[in-house]
């Protein structure tokens, strides 16, 4: 199997993982240590049993740690940055769906542009990267072979 190198994806690209992964290194400490925060900040109710809130945030940790692994080599550990695209992708989708059935308050969605939003645009050009990278591999691979 034929790889590329983080050389092939431009540093900024590294940069927003690296980024990504201490966010949610951050966001994901501060859920498990108080997983009351967020939900006095929005004016919710705090929830019955935080330790359900709690493994969300060792999640968002965990997600955190992958996004620094594939900050060194971005276009070879392109599934990491998709897992976590489609994970902000779904997050705004489910609250969307939430607040039309009346189950999310508005205030919750403060939290949509630094967990998801802002994180379209970079992990999307990564991916489009990622395919261009695999796909001129794939076609020097196929000339190789002719």
């Amino acid at each position: 199997m034929t790889t590329t190198q983080t050389s092939d994806a431009p540093a900024r690209i590294s940069w927003w993982l690296v980024a990504a992964g201490i966010y949610n290194l951050l966001w994901g400490a501060l859920t498990v240590l108080y997983p009351g925060w967020l939900f006095d900040l929005t004016g919710m109710d705090r929830p019955n049993y935080p330790f359900i809130w709690q493994c969300v945030g060792m999640i968002v940790g965990v997600y955190g740690i992958g996004y620094l692994a594939a900050s060194r080599d971005p276009i070879t550990h392109w599934p990491i940055v998709l897992v976590g695209f489609l994970g902000k992708i779904f997050g705004p989708l489910g609250y969307v769906m939430g607040v039309a059935k009346g189950e999310v308050p508005l205030a919750f969605g403060w939290t949509l542009p630094t967990n998801d939003l802002i994180w379209w645009v970079p992990f999307g050009l990564l991916l489009y990267q990622a395919w261009k990278a695999h796909q001129t591999v794939a076609a020097d691979e196929r000339r190789s072979t002719t």
